[in-house]
């Protein structure tokens, strides 16, 4: 085994605040390439700062840091950061996305965490309560736009972006961490409207995808994440996408249908996926690791490198900024009455 890993396939979860022996371990597996951060593993900058750099120390090779904080319900870092308000919030002030996605890139880059799983892409059909105002608006153009400034804030941070759920989730009643999501609609439905905000990022040049635990039965017999119709020919070829494909999480509901852990690995790796996620379920993760050969893919690495963060200023440097004080202050400005 080399002694200076690149990033795996893996991306895993750890317990708590710190690590324990076996999570050290589990990261420095050859096929361990990114650690996902939840509430459970925040109390402070100061703490989740060391957390990180236990994690990074932890590795023998380069690993990624990630979380989910796109604001509103899904803000997992609170105290300690701006508030953000939910995407649906900007429609009524869409001057001020660009600044929001910086303002969340920014802060999570100053504590060391490379990129966060935002925008969400899914247009909101006033059907999903799981997506709801986590989508940026019910209409597809000004949804499209408010993702494109949003996302043009984190790069200049320095943060890749991740559109999120691909093809879109926002047509379905059910919430896949609790079930598997079936999409009625056709293909030229789906085209006309929920596709476009992938195609117009895309083509500006986002650097990741993460697509659905959602079944589109009148396209594909196979949810979206285990599709090689949906990664493969859709995503990669008919919409040029040549960025990462992450796995939502194999450990929600939505991707049970398909079989036992390490099933699902290799069939969300067979259909495209560069990078899976095995989240809350330690001995899951386990499995998988112990699973998937270990190989080398320079694509894929390639790929996966382009979503390491470049921080430009720490957390201290940050707020003493006057761009951070005044973004900071406008943002929490709509938080509160959204």
């Amino acid at each position: 085994m080399p002694s200076n890993y690149p990033i795996g396939p893996i991306m895993l979860d750890v317990e708590g605040l710190t690590l324990t022996q076996a999570e050290k371990e589990k990261i420095n597996h050859p096929n361990t390439g990114a650690v996902i951060l939840f509430s459970r593993n925040y109390q402070s900058p100061e703490q989740v700062t060391e957390l990180i750099s236990s994690i990074r120390r932890a590795r023998s090779g380069t690993l990624l840091i990630a979380v989910d904080q796109e604001g509103g319900r899904v803000q997992r870092f609170q105290h300690g950061f701006t508030r953000l308000p939910p995407a649906s919030s900007y429609g009524q002030s869409p001057e001020l996305a660009e600044p929001a996605g910086w303002l969340m890139a920014a802060e999570l880059l100053g504590v060391g965490v490379d990129f966060s799983f935002a925008p969400v892409l899914d247009i909101d059909c006033c059907i999903s309560k799981i997506i709801g105002n986590r989508s940026f608006s019910t209409d597809h153009k000004l949804a499209t736009r408010l993702a494109s400034s949003f996302r043009k804030g984190m790069k200049q941070a320095g943060m890749a972006a991740t559109g999120k759920h691909f093809p879109g989730h926002g047509a379905v009643a059910l919430d896949s961490h609790l079930a598997l999501p079936v999409d009625d609609r056709d293909m030229d439905s789906i085209r006309a409207k929920d596709l476009l905000p992938f195609k117009q990022l895309i083509d500006e040049g986002l650097e990741g995808v993460m697509p659905a635990h959602v079944l589109y039965p009148r396209c594909d017999p196979k949810p979206a994440g285990f599709s090689r119709f949906w990664i493969q020919q859709i995503l990669r070829t008919e919409l040029n996408f040549s960025g990462t494909v992450f796995s939502d999480d194999l450990n929600m509901a939505g991707a049970a249908s398909v079989g036992d852990f390490p099933k699902r690995a290799r069939l969300a790796q067979e259909a495209g996926c560069d990078m899976i996620l095995i989240c809350n379920n330690p001995l899951a993760a386990e499995q998988v690791l112990e699973a998937l050969p270990v190989t080398r893919d320079p694509i894929r690495e390639q790929r996966l490198g382009h979503m390491q963060g470049k921080p430009q200023l720490n957390r201290e440097q940050l707020m003493k900024t006057e761009k951070w004080q005044t973004v900071s202050s406008l943002i929490t400005s709509i938080d509160s009455h959204a």
